[in-house]
């Protein structure tokens, strides 16, 4: 197959050139005709993004070719293969369609249940932790360079492929700090997944930058190492997981509003565990702490990232 290594004006912008394989994750795996290669695409409903299409298509014009360029060196800028960049996009009927290189091997949570399932365990050796750590640092020094945080660092969002290749996906919530790429002006939106989620980001008060996505890559490290997040596992945090069943004593509108309320609990208990508890580490877990042994550096590495002040 030939190698998903054109220039991004040179991808096809018809449905009718892509053949949907199978849906792999959250994208879809498909066959790039013109190009005889396989790609990964993203299919949104215009009808359910909140964020008008013109704001997409300003953000598809600053991201996408711009990001594209970056990633293959043009103008003079530094390289980086670890950020999983979109292609091409284009609207189809009512939706929108990002094709992107195709990571075979699904992400790095997928990988860990795939280990456990065969008896390795929960988590990985701090080996492989730290090459996927590595790849994962520069794509966000990459990011961050360039004026954008991603904003919802996690396993589930960095991917590998056959060749041991690590990619940061999914760039959903990301934002662009500002015109020009200044890395100090601080947001204020509420965004990302509560487990890995910056204090500053949770509290609102001052804003956040660039800084957010350390924390949660300090998080990711102990999610590698360990197999889930801290406070994942709390008791209330479960309840996000359950399917709840429809009740035939109860009218299924509250048996969903049992369900919301639940959740919003196991939010609050996570948000409350951040704020008010001390950073979380490796000791964090209740465990016996058998498994994978990990180095001094390793664990200060995680401390350095979790820091409660940004300012440190």
């Amino acid at each position: 197959m030939a190698a998903a290594a054109a220039t991004h004006t040179e991808w096809p912008t018809s449905a009718e050139d892509y053949q949907i394989i199978e849906k792999v994750g959250q994208v879809m795996k498909a066959y790039c005709r013109p190009k005889d290669t396989y790609v990964a695409i993203k299919i949104m409903d215009l009808e359910k993004i909140t964020t008008s299409f013109e704001d997409i298509r300003v953000r598809e014009i600053h991201a996408v070719p711009y990001c594209w360029t970056l990633q293959r060196g043009g103008g003079g800028h530094r390289t980086t293969d670890a950020v999983c960049l979109s292609i091409r996009s284009f609207v189809y009927k009512d939706q929108l369609w990002l094709v992107m290189q195709l990571m075979n091997k699904g992400s790095c949570l997928h990988a860990m249940n795939i280990l456990k399932k065969k008896g390795f365990g929960e988590g990985m050796k701090e080996e492989l932790c730290a090459v996927i750590l590595r790849e994962t640092l520069q794509g966000l020094q990459y990011f961050h360079e360039n004026g954008q945080i991603h904003r919802d660092i996690k396993a589930g969002n960095i991917l590998l492929d056959g060749d041991g290749n690590v990619l940061i996906a999914d760039f959903g919530v990301s934002g662009w700090m500002m015109e020009g790429g200044d890395r100090r002006k601080n947001r204020q939106t509420f965004v990302g997944t509560p487990c890995w989620m910056a204090p500053e980001v949770m509290e609102q008060v001052r804003g956040y930058d660039y800084k957010a996505d350390i924390w949660s890559f300090g998080i990711t490290a102990l999610e590698l190492a360990k197999g889930y997040a801290p406070y994942a596992r709390y008791q209330p945090m479960k309840v996000v997981h359950i399917h709840i069943e429809y009740c035939p004593f109860l009218p299924q509108i509250w048996t969903f509003v049992m369900l919301i309320c639940q959740i919003y609990r196991s939010i609050l208990c996570v948000l409350l565990l951040t704020l008010q508890e001390d950073p979380p580490s490796l000791r964090s877990y209740d465990d016996d702490g058998s498994g994978h042994q990990f180095s001094r550096h390793f664990k200060d590495m995680v401390r350095l990232c979790l820091q409660k002040d940004p300012a440190k």
